[in-house]
């Protein structure tokens, strides 16, 4: 029994390690889309064809349910792939709602009108991707009032990050945070809207300086699906739990063990 948990490459093992720390008794099938990584500067069309392949390769290998924690993915294809249909009894899930609840303070289902939030002031660090979708802003303006959302597109780190390269990762970091503060000088909080993000919060943290609130999705979304596992316990599937890869199995583990600072071990998807 396992869940899916995709990535177009290794960000989505942040949301892997929060969610095995917080469901130690549930299995993981974590697949990353190596060979076509980065989304984040894929057009719309592309990133949903990839998408839906490697969801659909996870329903096959029978897992009922699969989390896109991926938010270029979750921004360009979620909504696409529920729409045009689901298998009976598979779901697909994103890493959106439970950080836009953390933000609103209100569960997703709450359909009253939008309504005064604490944090006014919201920096976005995202893919271009993810940022051209405005699928942050959308959701937030349907749920908050008076919310300013500046987005900051991260050119390069997901790169950076994938190739190993930790230097030229929070190096670029650190650019990327003195643009966005030419923008907007005094965030109150900032959300690392990409899955890779995590690996370089604390370069984050120190750039954006002490007083700002870093929002990082790992936690969020391993507290959501535990709350979603105790509501739905028969969407575990019959999926056996490991790592695949559609690049190069030895590379991509070498990096992922370097990343959780655990010995993971990759197989070809």
């Amino acid at each position: 029994m396992a869940v899916g948990i995709f990535d177009s490459g290794l960000g989505g093992l942040t949301v892997l390690d929060a969610a095995q720390k917080r469901l130690p008794d549930v299995n993981f099938l974590y697949y990353a889309d190596s060979a076509h990584a980065p989304y984040g500067v894929r057009d719309a069309e592309n990133i949903y064809d990839l998408t839906r392949h490697a969801v659909g390769n996870l329903w096959d290998r029978g897992c009922d349910l699969v989390i896109l924690a991926c938010n270029t993915a979750s921004a360009a294809a979620l909504r696409r792939i529920q729409e045009e249909g689901v298998p009976a009894g598979k779901r697909v899930l994103g890493v959106f709602v439970p950080l836009i609840e953390a933000l609103t303070e209100r569960q997703w289902g709450d359909n009253s009108p939008p309504r005064e939030v604490a944090v006014k002031h919201v920096a976005l660090f995202a893919t271009p991707a993810t940022v051209s979708s405005r699928a942050f802003q959308r959701e937030l303006a349907f749920r908050a009032i008076g919310v300013d959302v500046e987005a900051q597109a991260c050119g390069g780190v997901v790169d950076a990050i994938e190739d190993g390269d930790l230097i030229l990762a929070e190096a670029l970091v650190r650019s990327h945070v003195d643009a966005l503060k030419r923008k907007m000088p005094e965030p109150q909080a900032a959300i690392l809207g990409c899955t890779h993000y995590p690996l370089m919060a604390e370069t984050f943290q120190t750039a954006l300086g002490p007083d700002v609130q870093v929002f990082s999705q790992g936690a969020l979304v391993a507290e959501s699906l535990a709350d979603y596992l105790q509501r739905h316990p028969n969407m575990q599937g019959d999926a056996k739990g490991g790592f695949l890869t559609t690049g190069k199995p030895d590379f991509v583990s070498n990096r992922a063990t370097q990343f959780l600072r655990r010995q993971i071990s990759f197989e070809a998807a």
